[in-house]
């Protein structure tokens, strides 16, 4: 691995992708520190968790975040060896698509034979040995096939949460051990019954938002299929990217996402199986299955608890009280200093409309 990151030191940046509000997180996550920027495993938050990751495969001075503009001081807080000018903060929310343009406008004005790794700021990956060596096959691919290129996660079970890769069934090649496979298409999130066939099939991979490629090639894709966008993202390139200058790209791009705009309708895009242990966290229950268990499958994450004829439940408070369960099973409780969620595990995805419902009264806003 060392001989790729001396020859692609001064070429590879990542991109942490920083923006989202992450509402099925409430009460812990807020609009002024949302979940990105939570210490949901560990002591660290998970863009830091995402920032740690890439040591010793990208540079610290090539890593770029772009974030909702309210958060700037919170990367500058939580990532202070990132360069201030690598923080792009978005003035207005518009999806992937603009968000990866204007990444990509600013790195190819510094390098234009730049290859630009693009990924979540709020993804939890296990293997990080393994993860940097899928990178390192991700790297060569977009460097000589100039391709797109995106990881998929080896599925371990039907899951009908994750948008699906369907690659070809034969290796189009191999680069550096791992094997390399054109993509046939992107699937939505399937139901139960087709996600027992994807998982069967063995040609399927869950779509881990994780792309790579060189800066050149995503911008002549952008041109091709999102042409407003591209417009849009040569006069950033060709400006100083001040405030005024991203404001008026964003307020100029229309709101879509790079898997819709752009990787649903390429030619060339090649998807490199990674094996190793991957979660997007999408919800509450994803932070249970994911961390440590007690007896009968329950986790206190903080604070102080007593179970009783209760299993599988997940507890996160402000250690202020002792909270005890009897008879319950498969619920989350997690506490703030000024709310309370309680909520079975198998509907957490329901937070987010807590969330809408808040939104609908002046006096529960104040819990946003």
């Amino acid at each position: 691995m060392e001989d790729l990151i001396i020859n692609y030191s001064r070429m590879v940046y990542a991109v942490i992708m920083a923006g989202g509000v992450g509402t099925r997180f409430w009460p812990k996550s807020r609009k002024s520190n949302p979940k990105q920027f939570l210490n949901l495993f560990g002591e660290t938050s998970m863009i830091q968790q995402t920032a740690e990751r890439l040591q010793g495969f990208v540079e610290e001075k090539q890593v770029v975040v772009v974030t909702n503009k309210d958060y700037v001081s919170l990367v500058e807080k939580q990532l202070p060896s990132i360069e201030p000018m690598n923080i792009i903060g978005e003035p207005v929310a518009r999806n992937t698509a603009p968000c990866i343009a204007s990444a990509a406008a600013l790195l190819n004005k510094k390098d234009p034979e730049s290859v630009m790794i693009v990924l979540p700021a709020d993804h939890r990956i296990g293997s990080p040995n393994e993860f940097k060596r899928v990178l390192e096959t991700a790297v060569e691919t977009a460097k000589t096939q100039e391709s797109l290129v995106t990881i998929g996660i080896k599925p371990n079970r039907p899951e009908t949460g994750y948008g699906y890769i369907h690659r070809e069934s034969d290796i189009e090649m191999k680069n550096l051990n791992h094997p390399v496979y054109r993509v046939q298409e992107f699937t939505e999130k399937p139901d139960q019954e087709t996600a027992q066939d994807f998982f069967e099939s063995g040609d399927y991979l869950w779509n881990s938002g994780i792309f790579i490629w060189k800066t050149s090639t995503i911008l002549d894709a952008f041109k091709k299929h999102l042409p407003k966008i591209f417009t849009e993202s040569e006069k950033l390139k060709k400006s100083d990217f001040k405030t005024e200058d991203v404001r008026r790209f964003y307020e100029a791009c229309p709101p879509i996402s790079i898997d819709y705009g752009i990787m649903e309708k390429a030619e060339k895009v090649h998807v490199i199986p990674g094996d190793f242990d991957w979660n997007d966290v999408g919800s509450w229950t994803a932070v249970h299955e994911l961390s440590d268990k007690e007896s009968e499958e329950n986790s206190t994450v903080k604070g102080k608890a007593v179970y009783v004829n209760s299993s599988g439940n997940y507890i996160s408070t402000n250690g202020k009280k002792l909270v005890a369960f009897a008879g319950v099973d498969n619920v989350a409780l997690v506490e703030t200093d000024d709310a309370i969620l309680v909520v079975n595990l198998d509907q957490a995805q329901d937070v987010k409309e807590i969330v809408e419902k808040l939104k609908e009264n002046e006096d529960t806003k104040k819990y946003l």
